[in-house]
């Protein structure tokens, strides 16, 4: 018998797929804390959510990298740009907006909470002392009448 199935068995599609299954739960298996990091991600109080999407990822390697780096995320009219910097056990996020406004920034960190600040005039915003783990920064544009929130995707720090 092989890894394939047994001595004549007919190579069919179910065969082939069960064992390519097999060889990627071996050699990259889905990271054991998924299910957390997905229930983090949609675990929002506020549904009513824009969610940006990756633009740009320099000198990080996906979501599962945890060097320091830039990264860029855009949604429709907002362009968030961060700079992680990795400080013992904890980083520092400095970001910026564009179009630039004094607007509320959070930063989740699953198991961690939340820590909020304001962007400056210039859409600048710095966050320290932030703990390692899945992470989403929130943007929260406009005034309590007519605000708008928009969240990053997650980025394990």
């Amino acid at each position: 018998m092989n890894e394939l199935g047994t001595p004549g068995e007919a190579f069919t599609d179910e065969v082939i797929l069960a064992g390519i299954g097999r060889f990627l739960d071996e050699l990259d298996p889905p990271p054991g804390d998924l299910v957390q990091r997905v229930q983090f991600a949609l675990a929002l109080e506020d549904l009513d959510v824009e969610v940006a999407r990756w633009e740009r990822l320099d000198n990080l390697a996906g979501v599962r990298g945890g060097a320091t780096g830039t990264i860029t995320f855009t949604v429709s009219d907002l362009t968030v740009m961060i700079n992680l910097t990795k400080m013992g056990k904890l980083h520092r996020i400095d970001g910026w907006l564009v179009p630039a406004g004094q607007y509320g920034v959070e930063v989740r960190v699953a198991e961690h909470g939340t820590t909020s600040t304001t962007a400056d005039e210039g859409g600048r915003f710095v966050l320290d002392n932030v703990p390692r783990g899945t992470t989403q920064i929130l943007v929260h544009l406009g005034d309590v009448s007519c605000r708008r929130t928009v969240v990053t995707p997650t980025v394990v720090l």
